[in-house]
């Protein structure tokens, strides 16, 4: 997923945002626990923690990242939304 959360940042003009919907699992839960739950719905096994997202987001570039849980799909998994805004550029590197 990092190489995809740099794309996004890469794309975006200054000052843009991303929004986006997915299954998130609870900073609690090992992989192997997310793995166990997968039997639910095949997205669940492969789902990235909280931490795991915000992380990806600021080592890509991004700021203000907010991970929203929405409701819960099965213990410890969420659905979520997603949001983080690229910098604008500062006003003296115009």
């Amino acid at each position: 997923m990092r190489p995809v959360m740099s794309e996004m940042h890469r794309v975006l003009r200054p000052g843009g945002r991303i929004g986006l919907s997915d299954v998130v699992a609870e900073d609690r839960l090992s992989a192997a626990e997310r793995a166990e739950r997968g039997s639910f719905a095949g997205c669940i096994a492969g789902a990235m923690s909280r931490r795991e997202y915000l992380d990806g987001l600021a080592a890509a570039g991004f700021v203000e990242a907010e991970v929203t849980f929405t409701h819960e799909v099965a213990d410890g998994i969420h659905g979520a939304i997603i949001r983080a805004v690229k910098p604008p550029v500062p006003a003296q590197s115009r």
